[in-house]
């Protein structure tokens, strides 16, 4: 009998990587469709997780489980399945995240120091614009919703709407924490959202620069004229501990991890902050003394990309399993509209008030709406690494203000 399981174990879960790869080669497909120059990129393989999650995923893991006889076998075959999904979010966050710091670091402090001011700013204005798109939509929402849904709840719903809205798993984790009773209801909100949440930043930073007629070349000149005066330069032997670099890139990984888990409170920079704080300070260093801690560049596009093709599967799949099963017109409306009001919002304060050059101000949008499908996408259009250094210096400040915003917006409207 235990080699009965252990033989459907090895043959559902080979079954279920199949489907996953297949998910991601369908995916590349839909994204190198092209309309007017506008494309989804890697945003096709999160639409093909998405429709795998809603139509495929409950009927396949059912269909792999009813074929073990014994219940208890049954359930522990599904929760391996919602776990690997997990796993495969997980990692790819960590290979994309930790990738782009390290791309970042070499110009990051000389950019910071550059702009800090707009940084901040824009961090702080695009997430307070969503914070109070999404008080309104609160106040308004209530003379429609259901009468068997309190408002107390109605509000942790919103709340899980927002971080849907900006894709932002520490808002998730921070709203439900905040609304103890009521951790369904923003879990649901979150599911909703979160599909108009990455393919409209994905969408925008693509249509912006054609809707401006941007010169791309020319935008990309002044991205790379920030000074370099913070790059490390070395012109002794380095000690190399692979081919690759992966020691040190998996060294900022495993340092970023322990340091996103250090929670204040309630408050923790949580694994992508922290990868990203590691990796920009790696990469800005670049050694230690004759030991290199940079990995090679080819390492780092390559992860990164594989990063972000596993975490838009990870999380299109498990989403799509419960976008059906709670979506509403009017709550995806919400949605719709705590995504827009701060990105259009952002772009704007930053083109007329802060005049950042455009793809400083793209980048940066990624960043103020914490939205990791976006960056890899606007570093396609742009054909430049240097954007992820204007998304590095927004994400911190939108990320620690998204926090805030869920629990007072939970606290005082509640």
């Amino acid at each position: 009998m235990e080699n009965l399981f252990e033989n459907f174990y090895v043959t559902g879960k080979a079954l279920f990587m199949l489907c996953v790869m297949a998910v991601a080669a369908v995916g590349y497909i839909l994204g190198r469709i092209t309309i007017k120059g506008v494309n989804l990129g890697t945003g096709g393989v999160f639409i093909m997780a998405l429709v795998f999650g809603v139509f495929l995923y409950e009927p396949l893991s059912n269909a792999l489980a009813a074929t073990v006889k014994v219940g208890e076998a049954s359930t522990e075959f599904t929760l391996m399945l919602d776990k690997f999904l997990s796993v495969l979010e997980t990692l790819g966050l960590v290979l994309f995240v930790t990738s782009v710091g390290f791309i970042a670091g070499p110009k990051f402090f000389s950019n910071l120091k550059k702009n800090f001011k707009s940084y901040i700013l824009l961090g702080l204005i695009i997430i307070v614009a969503g914070a109070l798109a999404t008080v309104g939509c609160i106040y308004v929402g209530r003379l429609f919703k259901p009468e068997t849904m309190g408002n107390d709840e109605f509000t942790a719903m919103l709340v899980g709407i927002l971080s849907g809205s900006l894709t932002s798993t520490p808002a998730f984790s921070a709203a439900k924490e905040t609304a103890k009773n009521f951790q369904e209801a923003v879990s649901v909100g979150h599911a909703i959202a979160y599909l108009f949440g990455v393919i409209g930043v994905v969408l925008f930073v693509q249509l912006i620069p054609k809707f401006l007629k941007a010169d791309m070349a020319a935008e990309r000149a002044k991205i790379t004229a920030v000074a370099t005066a913070d790059e490390k330069k070395y012109t002794g032997k380095l000690i190399h501990m692979d081919e690759f670099g992966f020691m040190p890139f998996a060294l900022a990984a495993v340092i970023g991890i322990l340091v996103g888990n250090i929670k204040i409170g309630t408050f923790s920079l949580t694994t992508t902050g922290g990868c990203l704080l590691t990796a920009l300070i790696f990469g800005h260093f670049s050694r230690i003394g004759k030991i290199s801690i940079m990995p090679e560049a080819s390492t780092l596009k390559v992860f990164r990309e594989f990063g972000l093709m596993l975490f838009l599967i990870g999380a299109g799949i498990s989403g799509g399993a419960e976008f059906i099963e709670y979506f509403q017109p009017v709550y995806f409306l919400y949605g719709v509209i705590i995504t827009l009001v701060p990105m259009i919002i952002g772009f704007l304060f930053a083109k007329y008030v802060l005049k950042l050059p455009l793809l400083n101000n793209l980048g940066s949008i990624t960043g103020g709406m914490t939205s990791t499908p976006a960056l890899g996408t606007l570093i396609g259009v742009s054909k430049t690494e240097d954007v992820a250094s204007a998304y590095a210096a927004t994400y911190p400040f939108a990320l620690i203000a998204v926090v805030l915003a869920s629990q007072f917006i939970i606290l005082f409207c509640s």
